[in-house]
């Protein structure tokens, strides 16, 4: 524009001033720019650009391939074309990284008439999450420099990386018992490897229910008493609030978290018991599909910052996956906190009052956490004593400011396991909870 404005004054001073040689360099001048313009704007139109994913969804320490393809569509040549694939710098910046790059997503080249051009990488994935792949920022322009024309095209590709699954050999599949026992409200069935006392014999009581050794003591037939007593699966309450996260244990700390909520998850599912997922943690995919993507940039830095994620985390409604049987309700889990970010939404005890009425009376509520205050504490003891039967899962637990609450866990008869590393979790089972 500064360009046009001084060629258009000077051209006005030398028609006033008759100076033919000024007029007729600035007539030259402007001719050039409205060429160029219009050339710029025709090669940056005519980019077509398509990208291609070799998967959607991935372990991780998997590799991803994508192709970027440019074609021109148009019948003059482009002199150069500047491309860029964007991907999360976040992920790329952090430490250990979640994502590792191989081949080039940056190039400049020229495309000669109906010319196509490709662009090949690899991403490894390092780390659980939902990654962003693309959109792909283009720039062209004229030969002169005078105008330069960008554009943002293909729509992104996303890839889901799933958590690790740590296996957890210490249940006991005999007693199927692998969290915790409930004492169920209603009389639904009897447990007889659990003996709640002896009663006289009454008309009907099975032959296995008679108590020999008292009917042998009183001279009266005596049948045995059995606790309603069974272990129903479990409900994984999973505190994902950023102010139980501190940086300096990040990302690990989180990870590992969701790492220990899963394996539980799984190690239930394969006894064949219901499994679900209360967190108050941020769900990516909802993230992106509220806050979307705009198209139209005026400066390619805006437009930089468009094809970024939002890091706003705010979020007041829980993710639940209902508390059922079966290998779509684990997967769901797992999609879950695959996709998981850290918020400064709802706290724990806000979780808990926002979303107790998903808790099933017959599953043990197992609340993995990373650092526990004595308002948590408070709450999940609010849990026991209302009739649910509560565990907790410490990840990384500071033994001096979180002991008074752990202490308090402990008085309000709340089994305690503390994880340190993802080889504390294969033993979850294979020592007693601290009561």
């Amino acid at each position: 524009m500064r360009w046009l404005l001084g060629a258009i004054t000077l051209l006005a001073i030398g028609i006033t001033f008759q100076l033919g040689l000024l007029v007729y360099a600035m007539y030259v001048l402007l001719g050039v720019m409205l060429v160029s313009r219009l050339l710029a704007h025709d090669w940056i139109e005519n980019v077509e650009v398509t990208r291609e994913c070799s998967r959607v969804s991935a372990e991780i320490g998997d590799k991803v391939a994508v192709i970027v393809h440019f074609r021109n569509r148009g019948r003059l040549p482009i002199p150069w074309l500047l491309v860029e694939d964007s991907v999360p710098s976040a992920a790329l910046l952090q430490k250990p990284p979640r994502i590792a790059l191989s081949g080039r997503r940056t190039a400049i080249f020229q495309l000669g008439s109906r010319g196509t051009h490709a662009l090949r990488y690899q991403v490894t994935f390092k780390g659980r999450g939902y990654f962003q792949l693309g959109p792909t920022l283009f720039e062209s322009g004229d030969l002169f420099g005078l105008h330069r024309r960008f554009r943002v095209a293909t729509h992104p590709n996303y890839v889901l990386v799933f958590p690790r699954i740590v296996p957890i050999p210490g249940y006991d599949l005999a007693s199927r018992r692998p969290v915790g026992e409930i004492r169920l409200t209603h009389r639904l069935f009897e447990d007889p490897s659990r003996i709640a006392g002896v009663r006289e014999y009454r008309r009907g009581d099975a032959l296995n229910r008679i108590d020999w050794k008292s009917t042998a003591r009183t001279g009266v037939l005596h049948s045995k008493v059995f606790e309603p007593s069974c272990v129903a699966g479990v409900t994984v309450l999973l505190d994902f609030h950023e102010s139980s996260y501190p940086p300096v244990g990040e990302p690990y700390r989180s990870d590992l978290a969701v790492t220990t909520a899963l394996s539980l998850a799984n190690a239930v599912y394969e006894l064949g018991q219901q499994t679900g997922l209360v967190t108050n943690g941020r769900d990516a995919a909802d993230r992106i599909r509220t806050e979307g993507m705009r198209n139209e940039f005026r400066t390619r830095s805006l437009a930089m910052k468009a094809v970024k994620l939002n890091e706003a985390n705010d979020r007041l409604r829980p993710v639940i996956v209902e508390t059922r049987r079966g290998e779509s309700t684990l997967y769901r889990i797992r999609e879950s906190l695959a996709r998981l970010e850290l918020t400064t939404g709802l706290t724990l005890a806000e979780l808990v009052q926002e979303s107790s009425s998903h808790f099933p009376r017959d599953a043990t509520i197992a609340a993995v956490l990373a650092g526990i205050s004595m308002e948590t504490a408070v709450v999940l003891g609010s849990l026991r004593q209302q009739g649910w039967a509560v565990s907790a899962v410490l990840i990384m637990p500071d033994e001096i400011s979180d002991r008074p609450a752990i202490g308090q866990l402990i008085a309000n008869h709340i089994p305690v396991r503390t994880i340190t590393s993802e080889a504390d979790i294969a033993n979850l089972s294979s020592e007693p909870w601290m009561r």
